[in-house]
């Protein structure tokens, strides 16, 4: 533990402390809870590129949602294994600075990317004769990019006044990762600036991409209830309904950690959503967008019939 006045250089993850009896058989469950999400998104990144029928701009977006959870789970699960399976909960204060950095902007990059996708489908949904004029493949790419850009630079700047902090108190951590919570509660110096502006930005970006969800959402339901066939009804629906799951699953568990604060919750309550929103939803992702989506099963079945031509020949 640094004390008074020696300035912290390492963190000490504290998180799975209580469970170390439980920890060979942690390490192969956050092992197979790391492959399978990995596979799936790497197997739907390879199905939408793949498959000339998924070459529209619903999958060119979608194709960037896989991406982002392999990052996720790449920057936390691997530190988080290395600790279970070497009892080495140390991390220095620079690998921790980047790991915050990544988990920051991926998170950022889904919260602008789905309010970018909800865009989408509702301009396809909304007007469809001018969707090929509204949402050309320089717009796709240019609202991808602001998505990138904007969560660089609140990346940036959330990193930058968390780790202009100083930590002289202590140098434990009770998380199993740099998480922006447990980092200011080992802060030694005055803080309540440099937290406006964190929580200030944090909120920022999620009422922006919620507002347009929403508002994107508003004009989607006005459309379906124009349609006047129960058939064509459940069909726009069904387009939306996979949307809606991974939008409800990604913002009802940053909302949870984030803008509610340390009121009425426990760090245990923390451990386990920041395990659900950082390994579980990866997992979760492409077996919503697969399942649920008509057009990625007939592109599966697709290459799947390819696969068996091929190999009888």
């Amino acid at each position: 533990m640094a004390e008074n006045g020696t300035v912290v250089t390492e963190f000490i993850l504290m998180g799975l402390q209580l469970w170390a009896e439980l920890q060979m058989g942690l390490f192969f469950v956050f092992l197979v809870l790391y492959l399978i999400p990995i596979g799936g998104n790497l197997g739907m990144i390879a199905l939408i590129q793949s498959d000339g029928c998924l070459q529209t701009s619903m999958y060119f977006f979608l194709s960037h949602l896989p991406f982002l959870d392999i990052c996720y789970s790449s920057i936390i699960v691997p530190q988080l294994l290395e600790t279970l399976g070497t009892d080495q909960m140390i991390i220095t204060f620079e690998h921790c600075t980047i790991q915050f950095f990544f988990v920051t902007l991926c998170a950022s990059t889904e919260c602008f990317l789905l309010a970018v996708m909800t865009y989408d489908l509702c301009v396809a949904v909304s007007n469809p004769l001018l969707y090929a004029t509204a949402m050309t493949p320089q717009t796709h790419l240019g609202l991808v990019a602001r998505a990138y850009g904007g969560a660089m630079v609140n990346s940036v700047i959330l990193t930058g006044c968390t780790f202009s902090i100083s930590f002289c108190k202590s140098n434990r951590m009770d998380f199993f990762f740099c998480d922006l919570p447990s980092l200011l509660k080992l802060a030694c110096s005055e803080t309540r600036s440099r937290e406006w502006v964190i929580y200030l930005l944090a909120f920022l970006v999620i009422t922006t991409s919620v507002s347009v969800i929403f508002i994107s959402y508003l004009f989607i339901i006005r459309t379906i209830l124009k349609i006047r066939s129960a058939g064509g009804k459940a069909k726009t629906f069904s387009i939306c309904a996979s949307h809606i799951m991974a939008v409800a699953l990604f913002f009802g568990t940053l909302i949870f950690i984030y803008l509610k604060g340390n009121m009425g919750k426990s760090l245990g309550e923390d451990k386990i959503v920041s395990v659900f929103y950082t390994v579980v939803i990866p997992m979760l992702n492409p077996m919503i967008y697969s399942l649920r989506n008509k057009e990625v099963k007939e592109a599966l079945k697709r290459v799947l019939n390819r696969m068996r031509v091929s190999q009888v020949e």
